[in-house]
């Protein structure tokens, strides 16, 4: 089985944040982590070169591949902020109804920045998404 090339690094997030060209994504990107923060009451960490993750789970697939990921996290991406919201999105149609400008794919939520939505349905979907993952996978 290949192993995981994304792993927690000591790499500061403030160094990662602070080195973000452009100052509204970098405004953006420290707020969202301000407001993960707050959610998941842990600091964030690097995982890998460009996510900033929030907490840590383990898993195990179908497939047998097992490993740890952030319960959630975010990205500045070339394209969009990317938010990392584990658990998809079927069941939050009525907050996505409300939350703004934004794509989905299948555990990721697409932004061009903060204010293109509702902050408050934000932190809604974030809250949504850690009970998710607290009741799929329990913390320690």
């Amino acid at each position: 089985m290949a192993e995981l090339k994304t792993k927690i690094t000591e790499v500061p997030i403030k160094d990662f944040l602070d080195a973000i060209p452009d100052d509204q994504i970098r405004q953006d990107c420290w707020k969202i982590a301000e407001l993960m923060e707050a959610a998941t009451k842990s600091k964030g960490r690097m995982w890998g070169t460009s996510i900033v993750g929030f907490d840590s789970f383990h898993y195990k697939s179908i497939s047998g591949q097992e490993g740890d990921w952030p319960r959630i996290g975010f990205s500045p991406r070339k394209q969009n902020l990317t938010l990392y919201l584990m658990g998809g999105f079927e069941n939050y149609s009525e907050m996505l109804d409300k939350l703004g400008k934004y794509k989905t794919s299948k555990g990721c939520l697409y932004i061009k920045r903060l204010s293109d939505v509702h902050l408050p349905v934000l932190v809604q979907l974030i809250d949504a998404t850690l009970q998710y993952m607290n009741k799929t996978y329990p913390p320690n």
